[in-house]
């Protein structure tokens, strides 16, 4: 992949990066032939039309180096419903972004069915299967997994929801699952700063994971927003890049439910039986 453009990075972190090179494989549970790509990180942000996130240049490079996908719609407004639709393959009757308790099967009993792993690291979480609607920057809406009913209310389920500084842990010591979502709060997402911050925080915190061409070899990085700013239409900036992944920019009309079906298409999972299983499947974007 091209390599991006890269901030100065301290020393101490660049080692801890680098040490994936050696410890980090990726690999997926014994016995579950993954067709693409062996982890896929997911990292969502909030409320910027497409042609506004296509502006920033960070956001713009990953859409050069990767898919592109030009007619990815979001389902519905406001944010918390599409994060439900992006893990559960359904809106699940959520209609706002109050705190819900959904009892829907989902992604997560879809992975471990397989023996894969799974973690969320989000920023600013308390832990403890926390479930309060906000802490400080934190939000329970861009975390769609505290709502699932068989995931909060299981304690070991709800350990895999961490608090984000976390992931540089995980990273280092190279046990990052095979599916990952990274939900920044709400200065990193753009909601409370808009998406030109969103973009400098993103460069600045995964670029010299992008540009790690060893881990990103069988790694894929979705990056994609909740719902689009004030439009009817909903329109919505979608990435993905990786080592498996051909440049280019596909305008086939994908929604959230599209990505959801990749990962159940990429490790054989099967689907839930919702919108995931008639969605448009992401065209043969792999080498």
């Amino acid at each position: 992949m091209t390599r991006l453009r890269q901030r100065i990075f301290s020393p101490g972190l660049m080692i801890g990066l680098l040490s994936v090179l050696f410890i980090s494989t990726g690999a997926s549970a014994q016995g579950t032939s993954a067709k693409h790509f062996d982890r896929a990180i997911f990292v969502i942000f909030e409320n910027t039309n497409y042609a506004a996130a296509m502006k920033q240049p960070f956001f713009a490079q990953l859409a050069s180096n990767g898919a592109n996908f030009t007619n990815f719609l979001a389902q519905t407004h406001p944010s918390q419903a599409n994060y439900i639709a992006l893990t559960a393959g359904s809106l699940g009757g959520v209609r706002d972004d109050r705190s819900v308790d959904v009892n829907l099967t989902n992604v997560v009993d879809l992975l471990e069915a397989k023996g894969l792993t799974w973690k969320v690291y989000a920023e600013g979480y308390p832990g403890n299967c926390f479930s309060g609607k906000s802490s400080g920057d934190y939000v329970r809406k861009h975390n769609p997994f505290i709502s699932f009913n068989n995931i909060r209310t299981n304690a070991k389920r709800c350990a895999n929801i961490v608090e984000a500084a976390e992931f540089d842990s995980d990273l280092s010591r190279g046990i990052l699952p095979n599916y990952v979502f990274y939900v920044p709060d709400l200065r990193n997402d753009g909601h409370d700063t808009g998406v030109a911050y969103a973009n400098g925080w993103y460069e600045q915190k995964f670029s010299p994971l992008l540009n790690d061409t060893k881990f990103m070899k069988s790694t894929i990085v979705v990056s994609s927003f909740d719902e689009s700013g004030f439009s009817a239409q909903n329109q919505i900036y979608t990435s993905i890049v990786g080592g498996p992944v051909k440049a280019g920019s596909y305008s086939d009309s994908l929604t959230h439910f599209s990505l959801l079906k990749m990962i159940e298409d990429n490790w054989s999972l099967g689907n839930l039986g919702r919108d995931d299983a008639t969605a448009t499947g992401v065209p043969n974007i792999w080498h």
